[in-house]
């Protein structure tokens, strides 16, 4: 499912317009991307957690030249899915 499929979608269910639709997804992603940027953990309770997590910084292998490169640290978005989430992929609810 792209982004314009889940507009339809979530207006359809909502029984709203494609353009609300489009508004509160938006916005949606821009409250999650605000509260990562701050490091703040966003937990919606069914479904799952955004989180950000430290990498450390590391060697790493230049494909294209095979030569020895260094990766530096950085922070990355991570989502930790919910147990009724995990449970409704698995058993096709």
């Amino acid at each position: 499912m792209n982004k314009s499929e889940l507009v339809k979608t979530i207006a359809k269910k909502a029984t709203i317009t494609n353009v609300e639709s489009e508004a509160v997804l938006k916005a949606f992603v821009h409250c999650i991307r605000e509260s990562l940027k701050k490091g703040e953990k966003v937990q919606l309770v069914g479904f799952g957690s955004f989180t950000t997590v430290k990498r450390a910084a590391r060697k790493g292998v230049n494909p294209k030249t095979k030569k020895p490169i260094n990766i530096a640290a950085k922070k990355v978005a991570k989502f930790i899915p919910g147990k009724d989430l995990k449970d409704s992929v698995n058993k096709g609810k």
